[in-house]
């Protein structure tokens, strides 16, 4: 395998942001879906499904619909939950009826002085073109999904 086969097999993504809202907060709106579905997603993205099964072994289900009405589902397995510090998951994503990509996910939750740093780890493998191409936007999209997360926790916060 060449140097950039290699490079197609695998890539990383590694986020971290602070939130000012403590831990125990920060936990049950990223894992509770009647919070999830408020923010979970891109800008322009709505969560009209997201289902969960918060243990290890449990599945997670979330459907994210685009701006232009195109859902994108994704199906996944909790290979670790240690409330409300770490959460990891394991998912195949399809793309029009084919695998895209494998990804694990790792989060981990710390707090400081009533402040939540979070910490979001993608470990991306077996990519496809398509999913080379759907995880070329990851950095942005999880960017754009932890602005939301923020102003999720601000409104919470009124």
């Amino acid at each position: 395998m060449n140097k950039r086969d290699a490079e197609a097999q695998s890539a990383e993504l590694l986020i971290t942001r602070e939130f000012n809202a403590p831990r125990d907060l920060v936990w049950s709106v990223w894992t509770d879906p009647k919070h999830a579905m408020q923010w979970w997603g891109p800008r322009g993205f709505t969560t009209p499904l997201y289902e969960s099964d918060l243990r290890p072994g449990g599945t997670v289900r979330v459907h994210m619909r685009a701006p232009d009405g195109t859902i994108y589902p994704s199906v996944g397995t909790f290979e670790e939950v240690v409330a409300p510090e770490r959460l990891v998951t394991f998912s195949v994503v399809d793309i029009g009826g084919a695998v895209a990509f494998e990804v694990r996910v790792t989060v981990t939750f710390e707090e400081h002085d009533r402040t939540t740093t979070v910490t979001v780890h993608q470990a991306f493998s077996k990519i496809s073109a398509a999913g080379s191409n759907a995880i070329s936007g990851a950095n942005q999209g999880w960017n754009q999904q932890l602005d939301r997360l923020e102003v999720y926790l601000r409104e919470l916060d009124r």
